[in-house]
């Protein structure tokens, strides 16, 4: 099943001038921001003549006549709760975002749908944690059709995110110091882009960054699958450097594209230090690798799936080793150095289409999967030659997972989305108080709703999440994109 399809594309909005690229289409910033505060108890002020009235009127009637205080006859504001997702709202009730537990949370659209990207290194140090930050993507678009003028023209686009400030809201016990350090906490977000054709919607994109790089590559290689079954590798450093200072020549066609999958578009792509894996719904992985005079693909592709290869991820240790993900429901496991490239162990992971995969990059043998059926597991890979079963199976969400990542540094934390609008962070460290009672509800059918204690955060506000990343240089930092938007957040709780 495609799994990049959007229904929320929408018309471009109009164009206007972007940094080194005239004409690049308009992007929308929203942010969070928080209004002037009115004191719905306020009293009126009365005037000195009106208050000396006041008094000889009360002295004729006596002091058996009561007037109620404004106070008294004003209606109670509503309580606020905490909403879980999968209960049913009340007549009249709404959905509102408490900023109190966002560090930053910043909305950001671009004029078409963007359903893949990722995170791009900087030059801007690492470990950050003074607002307001700076973030570089690489998006790939999936552009609707215009109306009497057919399918617009789909874009690789590379973007800057800046002035991400703290995020505004009202607490009484913040120290006078907090506000001082944070002098730019009222700037807006700012969305700087420039553009490269690509022929066909990108399915995923994904850039080459090896653990050894602090800064930004050069080249920087980004690589992209199309609709049209072609993958598309891009250098896009002379972009940043335009975004960045002043305008640099820049190449508007790829450095090289792969033909090896014919027709068939795919869904998986990664980079690694051996190269570039790309999977295909005909159920095959190609392995191309760089070489000092451009790129080599090796004409034999790597076959044991029996179903489209949904996601792809390299070894943190081993750099002859990979994972894969299937819709056949399989996890499997590849060593390169195979014969008959063929997989070497594998595991039924779930009941339905496993969509997405992330391996842990501090701890070798742990594995998170994500399936249709919207389950999510973590494996011990150490196991999957025995009678492999989870560690962890969390079933929360309530549609298929379409993205899954582990925290860069914390090697019990990740992160998932769902198409239930649901994007979650998970705490595998954290067990349940045996003095605690559970946290429970009845979800919108009246059956119990028991939150796991490894949830730690719930992130609503988007529709039809596709994909997350965390920010590997700016610590809790996460971006995620739907069909409606691109969020930027950093929570309190990691």
């Amino acid at each position: 099943m495609p799994k990049r399809t959007s229904e929320a594309a929408e018309l471009p909005a109009g164009k206007s001038a972007a940094v080194g690229q005239d004409t690049a289409r308009a992007a929308i910033v929203e942010d969070e921001e928080m209004g002037e505060f009115e004191d719905r108890w306020e009293d009126e002020i009365e005037s000195e003549h009106e208050a000396e009235e006041g008094e000889g009127e009360e002295e004729e009637e006596g002091d058996d006549d009561f007037t109620p205080a404004q106070e008294d006859s004003q209606p109670a504001a509503p309580a606020k709760q905490t909403y879980l997702p999968g209960v049913k709202l009340a007549e009249g009730e709404t959905l509102v975002a408490d900023n109190s537990v966002y560090l930053g949370l910043h909305s950001l659209s671009y004029a078409w749908p963007c359903l893949s990207f990722d995170v791009l290194r900087d030059n801007l140090g690492s470990d950050r944690s003074t607002f307001p930050h700076t973030a570089w993507i690489v998006a790939g678009t999936q552009a609707g059709d215009i109306p009497g003028q057919g399918k617009a023209k789909d874009e690789v686009v590379v973007m800057r995110l800046g002035g991400l400030s703290k995020t505004q809201h009202d607490d009484a016990d913040s120290d006078a110091s907090d506000d001082e350090d944070d002098q730019d906490d009222d700037e807006d977000a700012t969305l700087d882009f420039l553009t490269i054709p690509h022929i066909g919607a990108v399915n995923r994109i994904r850039a080459r960054t090896l653990p050894s790089q602090t800064g930004q590559p050069d080249p920087y290689h980004v690589a992209t699958f199309s609709e049209t079954g072609k993958v598309h590798i891009y250098d896009v450093r002379p972009y940043i450097d335009t975004l960045a200072g002043p305008s640099k020549p820049r190449q508007k066609t790829p450095l090289h594209t792969i033909t090896n999958h014919g027709r068939n578009e795919g869904y998986a792509v990664e980079w690694g230090e051996t190269g570039l894996l790309t999977g295909d719904i005909a159920n095959k992985i190609y392995l191309t690798t760089v070489t000092p005079t451009g790129f080599h693909t090796s004409p034999n592709p790597y076959m044991s799936h029996t179903s489209s290869v949904e996601d792809l991820q390299w070894s943190p240790s081993e750099n002859t080793v990979f994972a894969s993900a299937s819709a056949d429901r399989t996890v499997r496991v590849w060593d390169i150095r195979a014969k008959g490239r063929k997989s070497v162990v594998s595991v039924e992971a779930h009941t339905d289409d496993v969509n997405v995969i992330s391996w842990n990059k501090s701890v070798e043998y742990l594995l998170v999967s994500g399936g249709d059926e919207g389950g999510l597991k973590v494996w011990d890979l150490r196991m999957f030659k025995e009678k492999p079963a989870p560690v962890a199976h969390f079933s929360w969400h309530t549609a298929p997972i379409t993205s899954v990542e582990w925290h860069p540094t914390d090697p019990s934390v990740f992160a998932a989305s769902g198409s239930d609008d649901q994007l979650t962070l998970w705490d595998l460290s954290v067990e349940q108080d045996e003095d605690e009672a559970p946290i429970t509800a009845l979800d919108a059918n009246g059956k119990p709703l028991q939150v796991p204690s490894q949830l730690l955060f719930v992130h609503q506000g988007q529709k039809d999440v596709k994909e997350l990343h965390w920010h590997p240089q700016i610590p809790g930092m996460v971006i995620s994109t739907a069909s409606d938007s691109f969020n930027v957040f950093k929570t309190i709780s990691c």
